[in-house]
């Protein structure tokens, strides 16, 4: 007989919940989700998350790992001004953009040698996997 698990059974809840989600949103435009799209792939000793983040600085982009979850957040502000002193405004636009994204990782990774990149509104993050050989274990004796 197998023992259960409580935590792993919320865990698997919430990945259920998200995909719902994830589905429910998928009729809206992008720029109504406040969602990232990303692709998340594993090859050889590593797994990459490539994100859509245009119109994004790279100052303006955080990405944080924590556990098996990878979280993309960004967030940019401007605004249209005129500099002429004896203009009057008639409209001012100001725009303010946040975008968040999380991603349960498929496999352990290796924290302290993740790479994240960004280029032409692009955010390629790549994480190696931890190798069985790094993993500390225990030697259980048999009797």
């Amino acid at each position: 007989m197998s023992r259960r698990n409580p935590i792993e059974e919320i865990e698997q809840v919430f990945e259920r919940m998200n995909e719902e989600l994830a589905n429910i949103s998928e009729g809206f435009e992008p720029e109504f989700r406040g969602d990232v799209n990303v692709d998340v792939l594993t090859r050889d000793e590593e797994v990459v998350v490539v994100a859509d983040l245009p119109g994004f600085a790279a100052e303006e982009i955080d990405v944080s790992l924590l556990d098996r979850e990878l979280t993309i957040t960004a967030e940019t502000e401007s605004e249209t001004a005129v500099e002429d002193e004896d203009a009057q405004y008639h409209r001012r636009e100001r725009r303010h953009h946040s975008v968040e994204r999380r991603v349960r990782l498929p496999e352990e990774v290796v924290e302290e040698e993740t790479e994240a990149a960004y280029e032409n509104g692009v955010l390629r993050v790549t994480l190696p996997t931890l190798r069985s050989d790094t993993v500390d274990s225990t030697t259980i004796e048999v009797e």
